[in-house]
């Protein structure tokens, strides 16, 4: 089959679970014709009464047959294949939209990072809090100095896992698994990221990673970290997988005030009194539109019309910060990002 002479873009989605079929209906919705693979036969059919599928793949091989026909390549199955798969499209010359996170650790990351390099073919990473309305809003005023040099960080994420997906048992979740790349360090590594974004990378971690509660699960549930920056803020992050009810928020201390962003209330909340008046401002905008808003990102990357905003190198930095994380909990000392190298 050959690509037909029209300016509609055909992306393959590889991997039709919650987040695969999100993609599916939002690249459709953009105007896209859509692909799907997905070994699971029942989630390719799921995804083909969503929309309407181009091509149903239960074999990837089968699908990379077939990449003259794909303008890019969507890769959202689990963390474990995110490099071998990503990898796959950028031989093949296909730009990549890549789910979080980049890859299991920073040498995997590394490697795919060069390869981005060496080809020139566009990868954009899918930490797609970077697109959230409030948390732009929050790095405007980052970088406006609104509240002055900034000294102290609070970042939560808490949310049970079992509320997540309720369609299906948590345990058969990938996030369950450790082979798959599951876990609160890894998945919600958003939250390290957005750390990134705004403040740049640190130079230090201490951090606990554990697994704590009665989950049915064999990844970590919980992690407690500081992130230590030479010249910016010390920062607070708290990840775990079992909080009722959820909380997402960002507290953000400097010499002049405080910004605080909170997810559930789509709020940023600026003051400089010490008495606690705030100025608050509220957003009115779906979960989705994040999604939406970095896939229109996409398939401006495929027209050739911008560049992508979060990158490889991004991916990288992350999971430098990430293996880190994990050397300062397994040898219970502060680590330096530098030293965490490519492990």
């Amino acid at each position: 089959m050959t690509k037909s002479p029209t300016d509609r873009k055909h992306v393959l989605v590889i991997g039709a679970g919650s987040v695969g079929k999100r993609h599916l209906r939002n690249f459709s919705q953009l105007g896209c014709a859509v692909s799907a693979f997905d070994q699971r036969p029942d989630r390719v059919a799921e995804a083909a009464k969503e929309v309407g599928l181009v091509r149903r793949f239960l074999q990837l091989p089968e699908a990379w047959d077939a990449s003259n026909t794909f303008d890019g390549v969507v890769v959202a199955s689990p963390t474990a294949f995110h490099v071998e798969q990503a990898s796959a499209a950028i031989r093949l010359g296909k730009p990549v939209f890549l789910e979080k996170p980049m890859a299991l650790n920073a040498s995997s990351a590394s490697a795919l990072r060069d390869e981005v390099s060496r080809s020139g073919i566009p990868l954009l990473l899918g930490y797609t809090y970077r697109w959230w309305p409030a948390l732009r809003e929050v790095h405007r005023l980052v970088q406006d100095a609104r509240v002055g040099r900034v000294l102290h960080v609070q970042c939560t994420m808490s949310a049970h896992l079992a509320d997540w997906h309720p369609w299906e048992r948590y345990q058969d979740f990938f996030m369950a698994s450790k082979s798959l790349g599951g876990g609160a360090l890894l998945d919600e590594s958003h939250f390290v990221d957005l750390m990134l974004w705004l403040f740049g990378l640190p130079t230090e971690v201490f951090a606990s990673v554990d697994r704590v509660s009665s989950l049915d699960i064999e990844t970590d549930d919980i992690v407690d970290a500081l992130l230590f920056y030479r010249e910016g803020p010390r920062v607070q992050l708290h990840l775990d997988l079992f909080g009722r009810p959820h909380k997402r928020s960002i507290t953000i201390r400097g010499e002049s005030g405080t910004i605080d962003w909170d997810y559930e209330s789509n709020q940023v909340r600026v003051s400089s009194e010490a008495g606690g008046a705030w100025e608050t401002t509220d957003f009115h905008n779906d979960r989705n539109d994040m999604f939406l808003s970095a896939a229109r990102e996409f398939v401006a990357i495929l027209d050739a019309v911008t560049t992508p905003s979060c990158t490889a190198e991004d991916g990288y930095s992350v999971a430098r910060v990430l293996d880190a994380m994990r050397l300062s909990a397994e040898e219970k000392r502060s680590v330096s990002v530098a030293e965490a190298g490519d492990s």
